[in-house]
């Protein structure tokens, strides 16, 4: 073969390489909690399978530890800090109302379940009220059934009156209230130091954080009520300009590969940490404590949530939506 031709063989490689570096293109998605915590351990690399796989390739992910406070996330992503990235509903109150449909104390049971049908109803219901304006919404979830990680034991409703318990904000602020806990605001990672330094006596977490937040090491109890106590609303979402500059058919992909079925996967990451958060909790010897059992103590607490379900359909009154038959929806979803 003649140098002439290889030379232009050469240059025929060079150029499709060189195209297909140009096709490529590079999605920036920032994440936060430990590295060892199932939501970047398996959740964010099966989101990254998701989208590599819809486009082929085209579109890489690239993720990142956030540097910033988990409630700075929304901001970051419509500021085009970064392309995309997943936070907390309740660490930006007044803004996402709506979605505390999920949140109502007593209204879930399983994590997947619940995220599959947070994301119907925010498309049947909600998507019109445009909370989300500013952001391309990707998908949404919950977390397990909310339990209280102590270091006293609670026999009745009275053992939590005056005690200082660290909550994350939305719908379970409305129910200790009711429970007349003196709360203190954090993020759910800063549940260990509070703990430590004696800052706070519990938090109100999944089961699975007993694990993946070390809390067996700073707590004695683990209080578990037949009913979730609450649970946090996820948001992914992504910058708009990001996903309006990729080629159309990479947009449309990712869209399709995203929604119910990345809601899906996420609630269920989330709930299979409950039966991690167990198992570690009975190795290590915390006292468990299964509300069912004690049948005064459930229904005392069925008490206690009783009306937070119109309370949560009277705040949004000035939204727009039909809240009412909103919350029949996401009960008759997870049926």
């Amino acid at each position: 073969m003649t140098n002439l031709k290889l030379k232009a063989i050469g240059l025929a490689v060079g150029a499709a390489i060189s195209m297909n570096a140009m096709a490529e293109t590079t999605m920036r998605v920032a994440t936060w909690l430990p590295p060892t915590h199932p939501q970047n351990s398996v959740a964010m690399p099966e989101f990254k399978k998701m989208v590599e796989e819809a486009t082929e390739g085209r579109v890489k992910v690239v993720i990142e530890n956030f540097q910033g406070h988990p409630k700075t996330i929304y901001s970051s992503v419509e500021d085009g800090i970064i392309d995309a990235s997943w936070g907390v509903n309740a660490y930006t109150p007044g803004r996402f109302s709506l979605t505390g449909v999920a949140e109502i104390p007593g209204e879930m049971s399983d994590a997947e379940d619940a995220s599959v049908a947070l994301w119907k109803v925010q498309q049947e219901f909600f998507a019109d009220a445009n909370e989300y304006e500013g952001l391309e919404l990707m998908g949404m979830w919950v977390h397990a059934p909310g339990v209280i990680h102590s270091k006293f034991r609670i026999n009745s409703l009275d053992d939590l009156k005056g005690k200082k318990i660290r909550l994350g904000g939305g719908m379970v602020n409305d129910l200790a209230a009711r429970l007349d806990v003196t709360p203190v605001g954090g993020s759910a990672p800063s549940s260990y130091e509070k703990l430590q330094q004696g800052v706070v006596d519990g938090t109100f977490l999944p089961i699975g954080e007993h694990k993946f937040f070390k809390l067996s090491e700073v707590t004695d109890h683990l209080t578990i009520f037949p009913t979730a106590l609450y649970t946090t609303v996820f948001s992914f979402v992504a910058n708009p300009e990001f996903m309006e500059d990729l080629d159309p058919k990479d947009a449309e992909a990712i869209r399709a590969a995203m929604g119910e079925n990345l809601s899906r996967m996420q609630g269920k990451v989330w709930q299979d940490m409950d039966a991690i958060g167990m198992t570690h909790a009975k190795e290590v010897g915390t006292n468990i404590h299964m509300v069912d059992s004690y049948e005064q103590l459930a229904a005392d607490m069925r008490n206690t949530m009783k009306g937070l379900d119109a309370e949560w359909i009277e705040s949004v009154a000035d939204r727009g939506v039909d809240a009412k038959a909103a919350l029949e929806a996401f009960r008759n979803y997870q049926k």
